[in-house]
């Protein structure tokens, strides 16, 4: 391979294939010979060969290289690839689709560009690259570009649903159309229903209270004293007194019914639109207090959605310099002063903000250029912070507050410096007792769980106690009764022996009354030594009737 070879670097969803170009000429290549080649393989296979191929090894990689290619940020893997395949500082030009890519790639030591050409080439390499790659099947390449569309597209997407701008760029500009809408409507209902009761017109001002009112009168001549409570509810007694009057009095034409059926539906439409507008203002009210609580607070919900709007997300407005932020919406005034060399206007859609009203003539254009950078804190605060809170844009308000009386009075304002340290002091404050709040908490908590658990575990081991101390007793009284038995059985079994031994002296010679009364007090012994008597006892006495028995048998 000589230096001066050209290659061409393709970018997969399955890897990265560097493509070596074998013929290839500028000036043929744009013959129709040359474009038939690129379709059928056998022919595109002689003008371009592959040189080496990498697969990513896991989605999150592939994911990793399609970031930094999207950027024009060569990634390790893409620096190790070349460096195996080619040698930096040789001659060798690497062809690539993307400039910002290539431009990253000359910085690392190899020579790279991107032409017009190189979409022709990536054009036929897409088409024959699974015939390139052997170990891909046909349809691996679709499945790693679906997976990869859906993992990129994901990876764009910001997944906090509560910080979501758009809605807010959507609702301020339907709340716009809507009030340009329900205001041509409203003339529109005015216009028609005054050729029957023209009067009504001038006694009400307000476009959606004319809607009520004709939706509740409709016919001028059935209007009386009674209906007074009806139309007091939609205005005072005193200009419902006045509708009865003008409704006798009137100059208007009569009307048909089909007319007046399609007037009524008319303001009935008009009413509809004017409550779906209000909620709509409550709704872009609390996705503001959400997504830029801190602008909303300085400068209102209206007006500082229109400046997210204007700039596209907040964060596009975040990144603005306040003096784009001040005349924002006044772009075509500003090129034509620029253009004309005349005076640049000084706000833009940041007029509309209470502060600007506020001030005087000669200071509305200071005022607006100190609000605008209020204004840029302000959205870089609630684009960046984690935490969002209205702290610092009541903060904000506050200073503004102060330049103004500065401008009227001289009364010298806060610094900014001070000011952001007052708040910052008070955000730690309820940080830390809003811990100590969750601690609290989760201590009342367990020991809530701990207290009953450790009463059962009492009442467990108590049952558990007495169980074995039953038990116990149990075996004891069994224990005392087989002791009582045998004690039993050897005293009986005592008396009886000394019973038999009595018996042979009896029987040989004849009892005298000492001996009867010795046999008799023997047989009241018996009941007493079979109940608990000791043993010793009866023994003795035995052995003295003996005695006695064999002294009366040697006095004869």
């Amino acid at each position: 391979m000589s230096d001066s070879k050209g290659f061409v670097l393709f970018e997969s969803a399955a890897g990265y294939g560097l493509f070596e170009k074998i013929i290839g000429e500028d000036v043929g290549e744009q013959t129709p010979e040359y474009q038939q080649s690129i379709a059928d393989f056998s022919k595109f296979n002689k003008l371009f060969k592959l040189k080496a191929f990498i697969p990513y090894s896991t989605p999150e990689e592939a994911l990793e290289n399609a970031n930094s290619l999207s950027e024009g940020v060569v990634t390790s893997l893409l620096k190790g690839f070349l460096a195996n395949n080619l040698k930096a500082g040789t001659k060798s030009v690497i062809e690539v689709a993307e400039k910002d890519l290539a431009s990253a790639i000359s910085e690392i030591g190899y020579k790279s560009k991107s032409t017009t050409q190189v979409l022709e080439y990536f054009r036929g390499i897409r088409t024959h690259f699974s015939s390139f790659v052997k170990d891909l099947k046909p349809g691996d390449v679709e499945k790693a570009q679906l997976g990869l569309a859906h993992s990129y597209s994901r990876s764009k997407v910001k997944f906090n649903v509560n910080r979501v701008d758009n809605m807010i760029i959507q609702s301020i500009s339907l709340l716009d159309q809507m009030d340009k809408d329900l205001n041509t409507f409203a003339m529109r209902c005015r216009e028609w229903y005054s050729w029957h009761f023209p009067e009504l017109a001038r006694i009400v001002t307000n476009n959606i209270q004319f809607a009520k009112l004709a939706k509740l009168i409709q016919n001028k001549k059935n209007l009386s004293e009674s209906d007074i409570p009806a139309l007091a509810k939609v205005v005072d007694e005193d200009v419902a007194n006045d509708i009865l009057r003008a409704s006798q009095a009137s100059m208007g034409t009569d009307i048909s019914e089909i007319d007046l059926v399609n007037i009524m539906t008319f303001a009935d439409r008009v009413i509809d639109l004017a409550a779906y507008r209000e909620k709509l203002h409550d709704y872009l009210g609390k996705k503001m207090n959400d997504v830029a609580p801190n602008l909303a607070a300085l400068i209102g919900e209206q007006v500082g959605a229109r400046l997210v709007a204007g700039a596209g997300s907040l964060v596009n407005l975040a990144k603005m310099p306040a003096s784009t932020i001040q005349v924002l919406g006044a772009e075509k005034a500003l090129f034509r002063a620029l253009k004309a060399k005349t005076n640049t206007p000084k706000y833009g859609m940041i007029f509309n903000a209470s502060a600007v009203g506020k001030a005087s003539q000669k200071n509305k254009g200071r005022i607006s250029r100190y609000l605008s950078n209020k204004c840029s804190v302000a959205a870089r605060i609630d684009s960046f912070s984690e935490n969002p809170t209205r702290l610092y844009g009541e903060k904000l308000k506050s200073q503004v507050d102060e330049r103004l009386e500065f401008y009227n009075s001289g009364a010298v304002p806060t610094k900014n410096q001070d000011a952001m340290k007052e708040v910052a002091a008070l955000i730690q404050s309820e940080e830390k007792a809003s811990r100590g709040k969750k601690r609290s908490s989760k201590d009342d908590e367990t020991k809530s769980s701990k207290t009953p658990s450790k009463k059962s575990k009492k009442a467990e081991s108590d049952s558990e106690e007495e169980k074995p101390a039953k038990s116990k007793k149990s075996k004891k009284v069994e224990s005392d009764s087989e002791e009582e038995k045998p004690t039993k059985s050897k005293k009986s079994k005592k008396v009886e022996s000394d019973s038999e031994e009595e018996k042979p002296t009896k029987s040989s010679k004849t009892p005298s009354k000492k001996s009867k009364k010795a046999e008799s007090d023997s047989e009241e012994e018996k009941p007493t030594k079979s109940s608990k008597t000791p043993s010793k006892t009866p023994s003795k006495k035995s052995k003295k009737v003996e005695s006695e028995s064999e002294s009366e048998e040697e006095k004869p």
